[in-house]
């Protein structure tokens, strides 16, 4: 038997709409990583994964080539300085936590070179791939 909500209980109130910087930030951030995404497969990667959520957050890609396995961060500014410095150490934190977490809900991938990759895009410009631009060092 249910017992009956304390009046002083409100019900759960809607979400205010994403502000309109917000979204356009979102929209950004998915258009690079498709952007990104083609770049890879170009490069013979094979994507197994795009935004993969987990607890800690987010992997924008998840990738394998030969035998490695890559983890890829994709930050999108208007200059590479800016770009660059958008990777900070908390994202990459973030990276290696939802990683290794990949790992236990992938153990076939345990036996492969493991690295973090990541893309800058900036507007009208080829991707800028660093490859190993951090390790899993915290």
């Amino acid at each position: 038997m249910r017992r009956p909500a304390k009046s002083s209980q409100r019900a759960a109130q809607p979400k205010p709409p994403p502000r309109p910087e917000r979204m356009a930030a979102f929209r950004l951030g998915v258009s690079a990583e498709s952007r990104a995404v083609l770049f890879l497969i170009a490069k013979a990667y094979r994507i197994v994964a795009r935004r993969w959520k987990t607890p800690f957050g987010e992997i924008d890609i998840v990738a394998r080539r030969r035998n490695d396995l890559v983890f890829f961060e994709v930050k999108a500014r208007d200059t590479l300085e800016d770009a660059a410095e958008a990777v900070t150490q908390r994202n990459k934190q973030r990276i290696v936590a939802a990683a290794e977490l990949w790992l236990a809900h992938h153990p076939q991938d345990a036996q492969r070179a493991i690295r973090f990759d990541v893309i800058l895009m900036l507007p009208g410009k080829l991707p800028r791939h660093i490859v190993n631009a951090f390790d899993a060092t915290r």
